[in-house]
């Protein structure tokens, strides 16, 4: 049998899709009652009762992007609290853990970002991310995946023509997880390098050009170097 890997957030958008879309993992869901996450012995005994050999890291909060400066608290707790004790739970039974991060921790503002590059987030969720990561990097037997995605299909009418990003939908990183899964380290995970625009035609043929503007809160050039993926992939 296949390794047993639990995945925390078990509700969320991209478990959903993982359900549907994952057809070589032994996964095993669990939500916020059966595995909440700022509860570290809630965590421990959900550990002992599954005996998982990974844990694949989901739970967390993401959209919308604005309560992430509205709300820091929720931030902090779900995506650094959160996340420490899931780190804390993996070190008691040497469980491998598999942290869903993000590209946002990345600044953005020159692109082409490799794994050894600074982070600078350049937004409250990046930091948060981030945070989750620094938790994550102190335990040995961790793999953090720096991923950027998108729900399929794409959700707006219009798109940047001078955002230059990295964009894969969740299908396609599902899978990619098989092929990632006993690595350790940091990888960039995302699509080709380039416009939201260019991204999105090639599925919505329909779809209005528009101009991200200079002062907006977002940079220009989000992508990442994807050398390491390739070669793994």
């Amino acid at each position: 049998m296949s390794k047993k890997i639990l995945v925390t957030g078990g509700d969320g958008r991209f478990s959903k899709i993982l359900k549907k879309k994952n057809k070589k993992l032994n996964l095993i869901f669990r939500n916020k009652r059966q595995c909440n996450i700022l509860n570290l012995n809630s965590m421990i005994k959900c550990f002992k009762k599954i005996k998982p050999s990974m844990v694949l890291h989901c739970a967390g909060l993401s959209r919308p992007m604005k309560i992430h400066e509205n709300n820091i608290s929720k931030s902090i707790d779900l995506n650094i609290i959160g996340t420490a004790n899931v780190v804390k739970a993996c070190k008691k039974f040497n469980i491998k853990l598999i942290y869903i991060s993000s590209g946002y921790v990345y600044s953005g503002e020159k692109g082409n970002y490799k794994e050894s590059d600074g982070a600078k987030p350049f937004n409250n969720y990046g930091w948060s991310k981030l945070g989750g990561e620094c938790s994550v990097s102190m335990y040995q037997n961790s793999l953090i995946l720096r991923v950027t995605m998108t729900e399929y299909p794409f959700q707006f009418n219009s798109a940047y023509t001078n955002l230059i990003t990295n964009f894969m939908f969740h299908e396609d990183f599902v899978k990619l997880l098989p092929k990632l899964i006993n690595k350790k380290g940091i990888i960039n995970v995302g699509g080709k390098t380039q416009s939201v625009y260019n991204f999105a035609k090639k599925y919505k043929s329909h779809i209005k050009k528009s101009k991200l503007k200079k002062n907006s809160k977002l940079p220009f050039n989000q992508s990442m170097n994807l050398s390491k993926l390739k070669k793994i992939i």
